[in-house]
Formats: structure tokens, C-alpha cells, sequence
């Protein structure tokens, strides 16, 4: 017995609904399947990039799934934007954006055609987040699944990542290694299809989905390549209809307690601070009040325990070997760091499920430690503020051994002015490149700086040259990196009026980043400061700019007032 309200019954039954019918039995339906719950499995498909070029393959199981569980599933797509191919060019301006679009496409789709409920299949970045806003957002009953991690690929005895590649362009440029080492670890980075292999960010947010409880226990972490991600497809189409059978919608789900669960599961993996963006986002879409004092506060109290890249030694599938992200989650729970009566999608609470899940009997202290022996006592990503970033600023000190650097400005007003810098060897070490006008409306749509981040530390500048930007980093990003700085450049932020040789002290211990001046000096320039044009008019980009908010609310948009 179905405990929700059905939408679709207002929309098929009935003599006066039967032009709706009529296209139902146009693709097949008969009536009994026309008296059924109507379920959505939304795909987020494409054929542009390895990430989730088999989501609708996978689709195919999870019908099979809902129809075991007495409901007639249909798949509708949403889009994607691969954020490797886009990275360092102007593509990778819509990949936030698309963040958004992704929210406002299921939205569409789910209240124009009166589903019932939905299983959402991500993989590249902005697809899970985007799914998870959705669900908050509709609040109708949903379940989240991942299309898995691709293998790692190997060069001789290094395990590679895509994080390699392009660490290996910043080798090339800086005459360490020859054309044809970087074409071999090009061809051998990312072998099968699947999101890419590290904990960089669509691996973060699967693990987060997890924690939230929007995700079956373990499904975050089999590769895509494993039969176990078609049992878990199956399983989820099957858990959707047992939560439309309970009643549970996803904001009795995603409460406040469950994102204090996901922030510690990120803190304690050591996952991409685009997270940070992405929990506050999904936040805001269920009306919980989430802010980055939320993420400094847990991240002083939980360990940094999985040593997986780019600031460990192992890859998703090395971690899915172990015990997945419930051996994380388990270890947590013990430690009393995780709140274990959260309730998730299965019915169960996340103790119950912990305690019911078959973990296997191997060693897995080399990939997860335990609490009592972490890698680093304090979470994996630390929030800064100061007078630099008064609304605040995020840094990956998974990433990184310092925790304080003090330097000159070298700041750049695009991505690519930066970039150009460091390939012509202007970059030297005590630098702090300062990289602004490329925030959620600066940019437009914040773009990350992987092919800069790599750059640095392929040329060997990894521990002596620091980069502070108001744009975001790609969870493959390592080194002494802050970014989300706000307020941003572009809405005239102290990052705005940075000149070149200033003083600036990034101190992670402390929490703070400052812009080493007189105050009366950062008032006068913040005075006489004159905002950029737009770099877009028109189109999609002009439109998101002028709606987005700041980083430190997760780059939402909100509707003009």
C-alpha cells in the first residue's frame, strides 16, 4: 500500500484525462500499467566523456526494479557536462552552471508529466548534486544512484588518474619529462569508462549521497565496469517503490543531522572542496539552514582517515576492496562522530544499516585508519576567513603539508593570464598567484583551475608557490590551494584590489587568510574600486550571472526580487 499521494492519479484517471492516457498507450502501456505508481528514472546521459556514457544502460535495471516493486517506470534524460574536457577552457564555464540546469530539467520533467516518484543516475560532477537538488526541491519520493568509478590505469608501476595527465602537461612544460612519456600516460590514464578514479569530486559526491542517506549503503564505490553496479541499480529501482510504500520523502531524509553526517564523511575522506558548494546547495533546495561555520566547526573535531588521492596513495576501487564508504562511516559511528538515528532511504536508520552491512574480512588499514590513528587530526578540507575572504574561503589541506605560507601577489584577472605566466616561467617560488574574476559571477560559473593547480605542481612549484582564487579547484587538485575566496572580485571583494607585491598570509591552523595592509588602505582601495564589464551579454551565462549568489551561500540561484 502506497502511503504518499499519488500526483499521477490526477493526471491519468478519470474520462476527462484520457487524451493524457492516449500518449501513455501510444508507447506501450496498457491498462494495468496505467493504474501503477508513475516512476521516473532520470538519466543523466551522454555520449561526451566516459562518466556516464552507460546511465542508460543502467537505467534499463533500475526499471527492472521498480517493476518488481508493482510501479511502470519511464526514462527521461537530463544533461551532462564533462568537466575534463572542458578544464581550462571557456567549456568549463558552464559546468557549475550546469549544476543548476540539471535541478531545473528534472524539475520540468517531474511536475510536467506528473511522476510519482524517481531513481536519479549521476556520474561526472554536477550531475549528483544536481540529482540531490532536485530531490530536495520536489520532495517526492527518490532514490540516488551512481554509475561508478572507472579502473585506475598504470605506467609502469604507478597507478594513474587523470590527476596524472595533467600534472604531467605542467611536467612537460618545465622540460621534466618528453613528449612521448606524456603521450604514454595519456593513453594509459583512464582506461574504462566510469567518473575519474580518485577521490576527486564525483567520487566525493557519491560517497556523500551515501552519507546523506539518499544512496543504498555501499553502492558509492564499485567501479562502473562491476556487475555489483547492476545489482545496485536493480536494488535501488526496488528500494524507490519501498519508499513510496513507507512514505518517506527526501527532506525526512536530508535533515539537518544527515548533513552534519555527510560533512563529516567528506572532512574524514579527505574529499574536493566542491563539496562544500554542492552540500550547501542541496541545503538551501531542502530548506536547511547550512553554513561554512558548519563545515569549519566538524572539520576541527573529525580526523582526515582514508588515505586515497589526491592526498593519498589509492583509487575508489581500492576503497570499494575494503568496505567502501560504510567502513568509513563504521568507524565514525564508533568514534561517536556520526549521528547513527539519521534515518535513510532504505527505511532504516544509518546504525541499522551500518550493522546489518556484510562487510568483507581483508586489511584495510593501509587504505582507512582508524580514528585513534589518523592521517591528520582534523578534517580534510578547512574553512578560511580574514581580510582576504571576510564571507570565507576554502582550502584541501588533505592535500598539502603546509599549514602556513606567507608571500608575495602575483595577481591575474582571468585563468588563462595566470596559466600563461607559469608556462612562460614568470612564477617563482614565494609567490602567491592570485587568480580573480572568475567567481560565480565573475566568471561566469567559477570555473576550476586544474590545468593551473597542475601546472604548479607538474613544474616542481608544489611546495614553494601558493594560488588563492575566487574560482574552484578540481577535486584532483593538490598543493597549497584556496579557493571559493568571497565575497568575489566581481562584486568588488578585497581580492579585487590585490596589486602586485602585496603581503599575503594564508595560515590554515589559525583559519585564516589575510591581505597583510593597513585597514585604512584596504578601505581606500575598496573605495576607489570600478567593476570589470561582463564578459557575457547574452545567452545561458549572462542569465545564470545574473542570478547566482555567492560561494558562501553554494552559488545558487535565486529568482529576482
Amino acid at each position: 500500500m502506497v502511503k504518499i499521494k499519488l500526483q499521477s492519479k490526477d493526471r491519468y484517471e478519470g474520462l476527462l484525462n484520457a487524451p493524457h492516457r492516449a500518449f501513455l498507450r501510444s508507447i506501450g502501456f496498457s491498462d494495468d500499467d496505467i493504474g501503477k505508481p508513475l516512476v521516473a528514472v532520470v538519466a543523466a546521459w551522454s555520449e561526451a566523456g566516459p562518466c556516464n556514457i552507460h546511465t542508460l544502460q543502467l537505467a534499463t535495471h533500475v526499471k527492472e526494479g521498480v517493476r518488481r516493486g508493482g510501479g511502470s517506470p519511464l526514462t527521461v534524460p537530463t544533461i551532462v557536462v564533462n568537466d575534463n574536457i572542458g578544464m581550462g577552457t571557456e567549456g568549463m564555464r558552464y559546468s557549475l552552471v550546469s549544476r543548476e540546469v540539471i535541478a531545473d530539467t528534472i524539475e520540468a520533467q517531474i511536475n510536467a508529466h506528473a511522476f510519482d516518484g524517481f531513481v536519479g543516475i549521476g556520474g561526472c560532477d554536477k550531475t549528483t548534486p544536481g540529482i540531490l537538488m532536485a530531490m530536495a526541491r520536489l520532495n517526492i519520493p527518490a532514490v540516488y544512484l551512481y554509475g561508478g568509478t572507472a579502473e585506475p590505469g598504470f605506467y609502469g608501476n604507478l597507478k594513474l588518474t587523470i590527476e596524472d595527465v595533467h600534472e604531467a602537461v605542467g611536467a612537460y612544460l618545465a622540460g621534466k619529462i618528453t613528449e612521448d612519456e606524456l603521450y604514454e600516460i595519456e593513453k594509459r590514464a583512464h582506461p574504462t569508462y566510469g567518473t575519474c578514479a580518485g577521490m576527486f569530486t564525483a567520487n566525493t559526491m557519491a560517497a556523500i549521497a551515501e552519507a546523506l542517506g539518499m544512496a543504498l549503503p555501499g553502492s558509492a564505490s564499485p567501479p562502473a565496469t562491476s556487475a555489483r553496479r547492476v545489482m545496485y541499480a536493480v536494488e535501488s529501482g526496488v528500494a524507490l517503490m519501498n519508499v513510496m510504500e513507507l512514505g518517506i520523502k527526501p527532506r525526512d531524509v536530508m535533515t539537518y543531522e544527515a548533513f552534519e553526517n555527510a560533512i563529516t564523511v567528506l572532512m574524514a575522506m579527505g574529499g574536493s572542496t566542491n563539496a562544500i558548494l554542492h552540500l550547501l546547495a542541496i541545503a538551501y533546495e531542502a530548506g536547511v539552514k547550512l553554513t561554512l561555520d558548519d563545515f569549519d566547526r566538524i572539520s576541527r573535531r573529525v580526523p582526515y582517515i582514508a588515505s586515497l588521492r589526491p592526498g593519498g596513495d589509492y583509487v575508489m576501487a581500492d576503497l570499494d576492496a575494503v568496505g567502501g564508504v560504510p567502513l568509513v562511516m563504521l568507524k565514525l559511528l564508533k568514534a561517536g562522530l556520526l549521528n547513527g538515528k539519521a534515518l535513510t532511504i532504505t527505511g532504516k536508520t544509518v546504525e541499522e544499516n551500518l550493522r546489518d552491512y556484510r562487510f568483507p574480512n581483508v586489511k584495510h588499514e593501509h587504505i582507512v585508519r582508524d580514528v585513534s590513528t589518523p592521517i591528520k587530526p582534523w578534517g580534510g578540507i578547512r574553512i578560511l576567513k580574514g581580510s582576504l575572504a571576510p564571507e570565507g574561503a576554502v582550502i584541501k589541506v588533505a592535500a598539502t603539508d603546509i599549514m602556513r605560507f606567507e608571500g608575495r601577489a602575483r595577481p591575474f584577472n582571468s585563468e588563462e593570464d595566470a596559466f600563461q605566466a607559469i608556462r612562460r616561467g614568470e612564477i617563482r617560488p614565494g609567490d602567491v598567484v592570485v587568480i580573480r574574476y572568475e567567481g560565480p559571477k565573475g566568471g561566469p560559473g567559477m570555473p576550476e583551475m586544474l590545468r593551473v593547480t597542475a601546472a604548479i605542481v607538474g613544474a616542481g612549484l608544489g611546495k614553494d608557490v601558493a594560488l588563492v582564487t575566487d574560482g574552484r579547484f578540481s577535486g584532483a587538485t593538490r598543493g597549497l590551494m584556496v579557493g571559493h575566496v568571497a565575497p568575489e572580485a566581481a562584486v568588488g571583494g578585497p581580492i579585487a584590489i590585490v596589486e602586485d607585491g602585496d603581503r599575503i598570509l594564508i595560515d590554515v591552523e589559525n583559519g585564516r587568510l589575510e591581505l597583510l595592509l593597513p585597514e585604512e588602505e584596504i578601505r581606500r582601495r575598496l573605495k576607489n574600486w570600478q567593476p570589470l564589464p561582463p564578459r557575457y551579454t547574452r545567452g545561458l551565462l549572462a542569465k545564470y550571472a545574473s542570478l547566482v549568489s555567492s560561494a558562501s551561500m553554494g552559488a545558487v540561484t535565486l529568482p529576482r526580487q
